[in-house]
């Protein structure tokens, strides 16, 4: 099979282009033909005024990006596009390349950008859903999109459009979800439920699994207030003991969680900063467990599957998909969000029952075998791919009867005799 897969990364990097990588990989290793079709939005920054102009109008329908994007189809020939993002390098207007050509699309959501500006349903500390209860224009009243009314209405305005032009559900095939929950809420939202199948991420390598109960906790991802990390420094001052606290990551709120700490006193948190893969995987097999202390809907943190692949149970924000990911008392436990009272009574209980977490570590374990592997996702995709390419037969098909109909009844039109 050929596949041109697409995506927009970020500024910063994120478990979406993890992802992409990871699929790109697992397709060519079972033989398919893949073709990267690759933007970056790191080229539209520091742009004057006029340039600025520029992006808002591209990003919600881009000339160039659609010639370009003709040019590759008509040279290729593929048999599939699996769109990943096309925010904003990009922008939709790819999509009716496909449709003209009869080019089955399947397209992950990987957040809510869909339905949400800010991508997701996350607005000063809570979340909310504002944009789909009322309008989009609930988001530009509060600058959801980088704390900027002006940028927030240019991709308001984009999903507007797009949905005024049926883009999505018009030329989309199939849509990738990654949980129940993300299915539930674009079907609450409109989508057609029949369109949207669930298949989560996997690790894309079997890192083995730990040995021992593990000697500290750990957190794992950007530092960004969002990801809940005041909420753990909060939880970690609640603490009768100062248990060991490694945090893996970087971001922008590294030097002010930093200096909080030495502030508190919380003599046990170590921040050991940006790692290589294969160095966070030697850390988490080393935790006695992973915290997500997320505040806002997660999609699948890449963090939680490669827990699991190491048997290392997980704590997290009872919110959206995170609370469906990990089961209760099975693959890890739940705290109320935001709750720092409440994760530091789950880590003193984790740490006082290394039984009941190493139980708990063997069902993760099981479960990445179970669901989160290369393998198991390799057959879920082409069971995907398989439907969006025999629906889009099937549209051909009623396409050429209808044709055919239709030809067939303007010759059986009676021709007037000449006056």
């Amino acid at each position: 099979m050929k596949i041109i897969i697409v995506h927009n990364t970020y500024r910063e990097a994120g478990g979406e282009d993890v992802v992409f990588e990871n699929e790109k990989r697992l397709l060519e290793r079972n033989g398919h033909i893949v073709i990267p079709h690759v933007r970056s939005n790191l080229k539209l920054q520091d742009k004057n005024f006029l340039g600025r102009i520029a992006i808002a109008t591209d990003m919600i329908w881009s000339v160039k990006s659609r010639q370009e994007f003709a040019v590759i189809l008509d040279a290729e020939c593929p048999d599939i596009v699996h769109v990943h993002n096309t925010f904003m390098a990009i922008s939709p207007s790819i999509y009716s390349t496909c449709s003209a050509r009869n080019i089955p699309i399947v397209q992950t959501l990987h957040n809510f950008r869909l339905l949400c500006p800010a991508g997701n349903f996350y607005r000063e500390g809570i979340t909310c859903h504002e944009c789909v209860a009322h309008s989009l224009l609930q988001s530009v009243r509060h600058g959801c999109y980088r704390n900027s009314r002006g940028a927030t209405a240019g991709v308001a305005l984009m999903l507007a459009s797009h949905r005024a032009l049926g883009t999505w559900r018009g030329s989309v095939t199939r849509f990738i979800v990654l949980t129940e929950f993300a299915k539930r809420k674009f079907v609450e939202s409109g989508f057609p439920s029949h369109r949207l199948v669930v298949k989560p991420n996997f690790a894309d390598h079997d890192p083995g699994e730990r040995v021992g109960v593990g000697k500290y906790a750990l957190f794992v991802g950007r530092l960004v207030e969002n990801k809940g990390l005041r909420v753990l420094l909060n939880a970690w001052k609640e603490l009768h003991e100062q248990y060991p606290l490694h945090i893996v990551g970087d971001g922008p709120d590294r030097s002010s969680l930093q200096a909080e700490a030495t502030e508190r006193q919380l003599s046990g948190i170590t921040f050991r900063g940006r790692l290589s893969r294969e160095e966070v995987m030697e850390a988490v097999k080393g935790a006695r467990f992973v915290i997500v202390p997320s505040t806002l809907y997660e999609g699948f943190p890449m963090c939680i599957v490669e827990s699991f692949a190491c048997g290392t149970p997980v704590l997290c924000s009872r919110l959206g998909g995170l609370a469906e990911i990990v089961q209760e008392h099975l693959t890890g436990l739940h705290f109320n969000p935001g709750d720092s009272l409440d994760l530091a009574r789950k880590v003193e209980w984790s740490w006082k029952h290394p039984l009941e977490l190493s139980q708990m570590g063997r069902a993760a374990r099981a479960k990445y075998e179970s669901d989160y592997t290369a393998e198991k996702n390799y057959s879920l995709l082409m069971e995907i791919y398989e439907q969006a390419l025999a629906t889009c037969a099937s549209r051909r098909h009623l396409s050429l009867l209808s044709e055919h109909a239709i030809s067939n009844s303007i010759q059986q039109q009676p021709t007037g005799e000449p006056q």
